[in-house]
């Protein structure tokens, strides 16, 4: 009886803790990825985009066989600039599923990175929501590349959300209207040990930094530190 309570008890600890080791590999990957293509001499996200933007999601090395009916989804994080006007520090981040079925042919065999920019607040009201689909509930376009590339244009204007891939080495903006955005309750309860939402974590600022996202916040911090509205 006694090995089993012991049994018992190890498993309970044990389990809490490979988990979060899950979530801290998400944003280590997260970090790479997003590092990567900011590093794409000449390519990327317009820095004035950067600026602009409130909240950033990124999708690290998705693959094809995800996005599959059933449910399967690519994983991610989502951080918001803090403040009610985000004008604040990029805030300690939400884990985030992205869902979808419509654009598998456009990512090929290859792991895809994804990254979104998320435009203003309206954009971001919607994302906290349980589920948002995109091009419906919430305006999405592909966005431009090229560090120097005039992001004033109508699209880039009127869209609230804003999406890139990365696969085989290519970089360009994708447009990933029909797929669905919702918050992974059950990682983010991994990583920061209690039941919190995506909007306590990023917008109310209810937890603490976690030391495995500080290498993702700080090259946000570094790269676009000031919003710019």
């Amino acid at each position: 009886m006694k090995k089993q309570v012991a049994l018992v008890w190890l498993m309970c600890c044990v389990l809490p803790v490979s988990a979060q080791e899950k979530e801290a590999a998400r944003l280590k990957e997260s970090y790479h990825a997003l590092k990567e293509i900011m590093d794409t001499p000449d390519k990327g996200i317009p820095r004035d985009l950067l600026d602009k933007s409130v909240c950033v999601v990124v999708f690290p090395a998705v693959k094809k066989a995800a996005f599959v009916v059933g449910g399967s989804y690519g994983r991610g994080v989502i951080t918001c600039r803090s403040g009610e006007d985000f004008g604040g520090p990029w805030s300690a981040p939400a884990m985030f599923a992205l869902e979808g079925v419509s654009f598998g042919f456009q990512i090929g065999g290859q792991a895809t990175d994804f990254v979104l920019l998320i435009m203003n607040e309206k954009g971001a009201r919607s994302v906290m929501t349980s589920k948002v689909k995109l091009g419906a509930d919430a305006s999405a376009a592909a966005g431009p590349v090229g560090r120097t590339t005039s992001a004033e244009t109508d699209v880039v204007l009127k869209a609230e959300i804003l999406s890139w891939s990365r696969s085989r080495g290519l970089f360009g903006g994708i447009s990933l209207a029909g797929s669905t955005l919702r918050a992974d309750d059950g990682a983010n309860k991994a990583l920061y040990g209690e039941s919190v939402k995506a909007r306590e974590i990023v917008r109310e600022g209810k937890v603490k930094m976690p030391e495995a996202a500080k290498l993702l916040i700080d090259l946000l911090q570094t790269t676009c530190p000031k919003h710019v509205s």
